[in-house]
């Protein structure tokens, strides 16, 4: 299997050098872990996916107020189809902005370092959010607390793959139960022929509490035609061995 994956993750390498896109489209890739949203441009992402008999609705908008700072904002709404547990409703509404620290052009290496923060407004109490499962019945309060979060992002773009590893701790502050995450995503993405881009990712989340801590591998496959992405996704959480499928739509104004 380990050799399967090499030998998969060398042919991507050699198609992505092989058929990069044309310059000219390279702004508009607005899945690379890398973009940035340029000034006075808006950035629209609708997003849908399921896993563990969820479907999980997105919208999230990004805004560039210059060459170095964007901002912007998403709301998630759930339906949860094992009437059971009955945990449907909004999830999240979050702030978040990204500020870029230091550009390509700033240094002989060419690498991209990006500061990341926002604050994420729980929705319903019955409905995780934030990568926050339910554990009854103590840690039900975490879904609907607020959420803070900050980070640092540091990549190189190449005309074929980008690289970009991020860490990012979010907190949540409660006098009995907070709790405190730390996420380290390394990503790699693809730039293939004609369009057609792969990314892969990995989170390890650790957490102040050991019943939050994640591991999730996700794959995207996506088709860029000009300033519009069509994106699909799979995801796989090791510590409860949960499987999500998504779709996404990117569309650059």
């Amino acid at each position: 299997m380990k050799k399967l994956l090499y030998g998969f993750l060398c042919a991507m390498v050699v198609c992505g050098s092989a058929y990069a896109m044309d310059e000219e489209l390279l702004p508009a890739d607005t899945s690379d872990p890398l973009y940035l949203v340029a000034d006075n441009h808006i950035l629209s992402s609708t997003t849908i996916e399921y896993g563990d008999d969820i479907l999980r609705m997105g919208q999230g908008f990004s805004y560039g107020l210059n060459e170095r700072l964007s901002i912007g904002t998403n709301v998630h709404y759930q339906f949860d189809f094992n009437h059971h547990r009955k945990q449907r409703g909004f999830s999240s509404i979050e702030l978040n902005g990204v500020y870029r620290a230091g550009s390509p052009e700033d240094n002989s290496q060419n690498i991209s370092t990006d500061v990341l923060f926002g604050i994420n407004f729980g929705g319903n109490r019955h409905v995780p959010d934030y990568g926050l499962k339910i554990i009854e019945p103590e840690h039900r309060y975490i879904s609907n607390k607020t959420k803070y979060f900050a980070g640092v992002r540091i990549g190189r773009q190449w005309a074929g793959v980008s690289l970009a590893g991020t860490v990012k701790s979010t907190w949540v502050f409660d006098n009995t139960n907070g709790i405190a995450l730390l996420d380290f995503i390394p990503e790699v993405y693809f730039r293939m022929v004609e369009g057609w881009r792969f990314g892969i990712a990995f989170d390890a989340r650790l957490a102040t509490n050991p019943d939050f801590d994640k591991e999730w591998l996700r794959f995207k496959l996506l088709r860029q035609f000009g300033r519009t992405q069509y994106i699909a996704s799979y995801s796989y959480e090791y510590e409860e061995s949960e499987s999500m499928i998504g779709l996404q739509l990117n569309l650059l104004f």
